[in-house]
């Protein structure tokens, strides 16, 4: 007897092929807009043809199918230190937290402000420190260094407080190669980079049907580095993609597949990620809720297509449209945890995030390890552990009055359930009145403030330190900047 992993199917193979063809004919006969010169020559070099107004390149379905032939299906990140960290393939999940905040939520102040540098080390320590968490990101853009540093300065932080992988990203064109730069310093060499891929790049395809000159850019550059590209297909239903969540799947299947070609014909075995960022555009307010069903439903939905074509798959799945920690915070972010890893989503992005894909939150980020260890859990099933399965233990049990030490019972209690941090309360009343009657924000917050306060366990070695400084240094002076805030250690 074996276990059944519980599993989510969205669409029928029917509909999922149907999905496939048609964002082909898309593809075919509508064609992509492509900014970036050298992507869009590289592809008219390759067979590909010009829509009648010039302005759309129409694909093959030659050029389609040898990318997705190419492309693998089981890709690799490592630690810092060189040690496997995650395996992109078939339903394995593993969790990060949101990139790219422009907010965090002080829970000091109970308000949400702008994001500073001085928050980049408490973020990435306490990131480190969550074992469900396979990765760290550049969740936070700070306010006070330029726009133009900011991808840079968010991974700088990143690699010397954390021995995680990294899913970042880049904002200009010339980010990536210093960005580069900066993972050398950590590796040593191209072939060691490129061997154990510390960094994952977000490229974002822009609805409908265009790829920019920068996120063609990243695709380019990944392929190069041989860093993986993690797709970013962004369709707001009924805003920039068609409102009905077929329509949405096909148009991001099309961006994705596009972005797939583009990649591979750069550098073909390249590794590359099917994820996205949709959402079920909301025609009342105008905003983009990322804790709306429809929304995690195009999210599982597209994974299953991603898994269809043979590709590692990503979501942004685990986070909530609240401003507050709150019920809405909680009930939006573990139903995505949830309903994300019964997706075996690869690669999930989001705990710790609220205001969309706006803010991020220490406590929040705590609080969401914990839905993230019981999602975990979940995805484990029910395992037969003995046999026979119970009969011995019945008998032994009710001899001895109990089922408390029995030596089953000691061998498989700590196996059969997950065990949640303290900020999940599990106490009586009494006990939690006598603990302060703390509801799960103030649990958090007293919880971060343990954690942190031993400071930084995985800081990087002092040489390595001041050459990826000097790096960011030298390249803040190109941009016009004399100085940049220096990391609170």
């Amino acid at each position: 007897m074996g276990a059944i992993r519980p599993k989510l199917q969205w669409l029928t193979g029917e509909t999922v092929e149907a999905i496939v063809a048609e964002a082909r004919r898309v593809l075919l006969e509508i064609g992509i807009y492509v900014e970036n010169k050298t992507a869009a020559d590289l592809l008219m070099d390759s067979g590909c043809a010009r829509s009648a107004d010039h302005r759309r390149i129409l694909f093959t379905n030659g050029l389609i199918d040898k990318a997705l032939a190419g492309a693998p299906s089981c890709i690799r990140l490592y630690s810092r230190d060189g040690e496997e960290a995650m395996v992109l393939e078939g339903d394995n999940i593993h969790f990060n937290p949101g990139s790219a905040a422009l907010h965090v939520y002080d829970a000091q102040q109970n308000r949400i402000r702008d994001g500073l540098s001085s928050d980049l080390v408490p973020f990435v320590t306490l990131t480190d420190l969550l074992p469900h968490y396979a990765a760290q990101s550049t969740g936070i853009i700070p306010a006070d260094v330029p726009e133009d540093l900011g991808d840079r300065y968010r991974l700088f932080a990143a690699l010397q407080c954390s021995k995680k992988p990294v899913v970042t990203g880049t904002f200009r064109v010339d980010g990536f190669a210093v960005m580069k730069q900066m993972l050398l310093v950590i590796r040593g060499s191209e072939q060691a980079l490129r061997d154990k891929p510390l960094a994952i790049f977000d490229c974002c395809p822009s609805p409908p049907l265009k790829w920019s000159d920068l996120t063609c850019q990243s695709l380019l550059d990944c392929a190069d580095a041989g860093q993986p590209a993690e797709l970013v297909s962004m369709p707001l239903t009924g805003a920039t993609s068609p409102v009905t969540l077929c329509g949405a799947l096909v148009q991001h299947c099309a961006e994705s597949l596009s972005g797939v070609v583009i990649h591979q014909l750069r550098k073909p075995g390249a590794p590359i990620i099917y994820g996205g960022s949709p959402a079920f555009f909301d025609m009342r307010k105008g905003t983009t809720p990322m804790g709306a069903f429809e929304t995690m439903m195009i999210d599982g939905a597209y994974a299953q297509i991603g898994k269809y074509l043979g590709l590692p798959t990503h979501a942004y799945m685990g986070l909530s449209d609240s401003k507050a920690v709150d019920y809405q915070a909680g009930f939006e972010s573990s139903a995505g945890v949830v309903l994300a890893a019964l997706s075996g989503i690869n690669n999930i992005s989001g705990p710790g995030m609220m205001e969309f894909e706006s803010c991020q939150c220490l406590e929040k980020l705590v609080l969401d390890h914990e839905a993230c260890g019981y999602a975990k859990r979940l995805v484990e099933g029910i395992i037969p552990r003995s046999a026979p399965l119970a009969f011995d233990v019945l008998t032994e049990g009710l001899q001895a009055g109990h089922f408390m030490s029995l030596p089953h019972t000691l061998q498989w209690f700590k196996k059969e359930g997950y065990f949640p941090d303290r900020v999940i309360n599990r106490e009586v009343k009494e006990q939690w009145e006598l603990g302060g009657s703390k509801d799960a924000l103030a649990a958090a917050r007293d919880r971060v403030a343990v954690l942190l306060k031993p400071g930084i366990p995985s800081l990087l070695d002092e040489s390595r330190r001041k050459a990826l400084w000097d790096i960011l240094l030298a390249d803040a002076r190109i941009h016009g900047a004399e100085t940049l805030p220096e990391l609170p250690m």
